[in-house]
């Protein structure tokens, strides 16, 4: 089973969709096996975390802008404004892709993760997700 998910996010930042993804595996009707999920974009990622503290997520957003930042001289791909060539940097230090097994029709995330979106851009919108069970 393949579907596609349209993640509305609101800027840069980590951005919750776990209870997407279990629905999907609700809806599939499949006891056990493999989620992937894709994202289809160049400029976000990926990511399993902590989803109790949001200061986790705050200083990991932090600690990237600071390892990445804007504006950077070295860059010559800024086509698309400051946070364009940041954002493929930080897509390509982080994963495009995650495999979460799941058993008895739920996912085997452990109890203080989530799964996120983590928008690398200054972007609203929506993001695409594929998920394949």
């Amino acid at each position: 089973m393949i579907e596609q998910l349209d993640i509305r996010i609101h800027g840069q930042g980590l951005h919750p969709f776990t209870s997407t993804v279990r629905n999907v595996v609700s809806r599939s009707g499949r006891d056990e096996g493999l989620c992937t999920l894709f994202i289809r974009h160049t400029s976000a990622s990926l990511l399993i975390q902590e989803n109790y503290d949001d200061s986790a997520r705050i200083d990991l957003e932090n600690w990237l802008n600071r390892l990445v930042p804007e504006n950077d001289p070295l860059y010559t791909h800024t086509l698309e404004g400051a946070d364009d060539m940041p954002a493929h940097i930080k897509s390509a230090l982080t994963a495009t892709q995650l495999s979460i097994p799941f058993q008895q029709g739920e996912l085997m995330l452990g109890t203080w993760q989530g799964i996120y979106l983590w928008e690398h851009r200054h972007f609203s919108g929506s993001r695409q997700v594929v998920a394949h069970l």
